[in-house]
């Protein structure tokens, strides 16, 4: 029978009450979002005038969720980076020399004098003078190696050791330099996300691309130069040992050495040892601050690891001057006055606040691991946004009122009925997506005109079966009862196909495609939800009311 209970009216107009109130936010965006931007300032850094009055912009009991404007709608950056892999190889070798050392030198009365030779990035050359020894020397290295730590090279080594003469050549294997590769791009894609989150950008993209590439897009950031220096400095922070301090670039370092020019002072180069003692990988904050003579400055933190390396260093080499390298530059050589314990520290240098507050964010967030080459740079400006936005909206208001003019002159009243549903289904759709924090792309507006027009499909099906029921005789009620029920399937098969679709697109796809899909399945769900529950409602306290003895649909 056409009869729908209490409580299953209150829960469909409850669940249509609640979907527009999330949506209303979106109708005074401007608003809104000042007052999200206040509220998160406030709680970052306390309260101000300022502050309390944009929060007062917008009811704090009301929701406000808002629909993320993406790139193509807000306007910002977008970059596409390669992420030099082998660089990651070369910094491995290099850091496996001390340990190799110290593994050979007890050997010395078998192997002779070892010494470390110049040698391509990605491997480790180290001459013996007794090549008789070399043997022992290659098992002594051999027993330095590490299982794999990946599901595709489980059981192999992460080195290879081969001999030439009286040198031994050490280097990374196959399956070492593919999980390095998947730890490198992983690694570096958390590294991007944290330094644009501590920045505070809104919904950016951050995917990876094959097999080294980083697709980065961030809506309402000035420039893709601006993007850049958040996110292209590698802010590698070592500490090393310095072994002189001179002004040729072109010295003999020696072998293990490297000359890096300071930072400070014009001019001048260090010399320091390969190694560092520290990395910055070991730090676990640093935030900016001022020295003693009220100059920008950093502190930074270690891990227990690290604390302890960086104590007993301070600890064999008070009196001898240390080198705190950012990113191949000598920031500062300070000479260690006394055992420095506990792992906390200082960076000075002739900073500006400003550079001190962005070396602590890249330093917090962490280093990358290989250095980022961009191969496309773009900057989308908030005018061709605006224009996007003004499009997109002229688009669902002509959408929007010719599947309201057609439903009305094809079906009067019952026409007017899925009109309604139609509003209240798009309210549904904002509403949604302000919930999830969806961004709304171009193709995501695409995706909102599509289901406008895909809405109405679900009614019309089910009004022409209540008319095939009329004409064969059926009385009002009854017609409108079993409209619904022969209906019923083809609705759930239309839309179920439809949104196997939106899910593939979405899993598949990436960027606007995905956009697209979400818009176009929350829009799937609530048409269905409009068309089944809701129009139906509407009808049924329609019939209640005026009680018609026949329809006209």
């Amino acid at each position: 029978m056409l009869q729908i209970d209490l409580w299953k009216r209150v829960v469909i107009w409850a669940l249509c009450a609640l979907g527009l109130l999330l949506a209303v936010p979106n109708a005074f965006y401007s608003k809104v979002e000042g007052h999200n931007d206040a509220i998160a300032e406030i709680e970052l850094s306390g309260t101000s005038p300022e502050r309390e009055a944009m929060a007062a912009q917008w009811p704090g009991f009301l929701p406000s969720g808002l629909v993320n404007l993406g790139l193509d709608l807000r306007g910002g950056a977008h970059l596409l980076a390669e992420v030099a892999v082998e660089d990651v190889y070369s910094a491995r070798m290099k850091a496996f020399w001390p340990e190799v050392r110290d593994a050979l030198r007890p050997e010395r009365s078998t192997i002779g004098t070892i010494r470390l030779q110049p040698s391509a990035g990605d491997e480790l050359k180290v001459r013996i003078s007794e090549p008789d020894g070399m043997t022992r020397a290659m098992e002594v290295v051999r027993g330095l190696a590490q299982q794999v730590v990946s599901l595709s090279g489980v059981g192999a080594s992460d080195i290879e050791v081969s001999a030439d003469g009286s040198a031994l050549t050490v280097r990374l294997s196959e399956a070492e330099k593919r999980a390095t590769d998947e730890r490198t791009m992983q690694q570096s894609l958390e590294i991007i996300r944290r330094r644009i989150d501590e920045v505070g950008t809104r919904e950016p993209t951050i995917q990876r691309q094959g097999t080294d590439r980083i697709l980065i897009q961030v809506p309402g950031i000035g420039s893709a130069a601006e993007l850049k220096a958040i996110i292209g400095t590698t802010a590698q922070l070592t500490f090393q040992p310095v072994l002189g301090r001179g002004s040729d670039p072109d010295a003999n370092a020696g072998i293990g050495n490297e000359i890096l020019p300071s930072l400070d002072e014009e001019g001048a180069y260090y010399t320091l040892e390969s190694a560092p003692v520290v990395t910055g990988e070991e730090l676990v904050d640093a935030q900016p601050a001022f020295d003693q003579n009220g100059r920008p400055a950093v502190n930074f933190r270690f891990n227990p690891t690290g604390a302890r390396k960086f104590g007993d260093y301070t600890a064999e080499n008070i009196g001898n001057p240390f080198a705190i390298v950012l990113d191949s530059e000598v920031i500062s050589a300070p000479v260690i006055q006394s055992h420095i314990s506990g792992g906390s520290g200082i960076i000075t240098g002739n900073f500006t606040v400003e550079e001190s507050t962005n070396l602590a964010v890249l330093l917090r967030a962490g280093a990358l691991p290989a250095g980022l080459d961009f191969l496309e740079e773009r900057t989308i400006g908030p005018e061709l946004g605006a224009d996007s936005i003004k499009a997109g909206q002229v688009a669902c208001i002509v959408a929007f009122t010719a599947v309201l003019i057609f439903m009305f002159l094809s079906y009067g009243t019952f026409g007017l009925f899925a009109n309604i549903a139609l509003i209240i289904n798009v309210g549904l759709i904002f509403g949604l997506l302000s919930m999830v924090g969806a961004t709304l792309t171009l193709p995501g507006i695409a995706g909102i005109v599509l289901t406008i027009g895909m809405a109405v499909d679900a009614n019309v099906l089910v009004f022409e079966r209540i008319r095939e029921e009329i004409k064969s005789g059926k009385g009002p009620a009854r017609a409108i009862d079993l409209g619904y029920e022969k209906a019923l399937s083809a609705i759930i098969d239309a839309n179920i196909t439809t949104f196997i679709t939106a899910v593939i697109l979405f899993v598949m796809g990436s960027g606007p495609v995905r956009g697209f899909a979400i818009t176009l399945g929350l829009g799937i769900l609530t048409s269905v939800f409009t068309a089944i529950f809701v129009t139906r409602l509407i009808i049924v306290m329609w019939f209640e009311r005026k009680r018609p003895k026949e329809l006209e649909v």
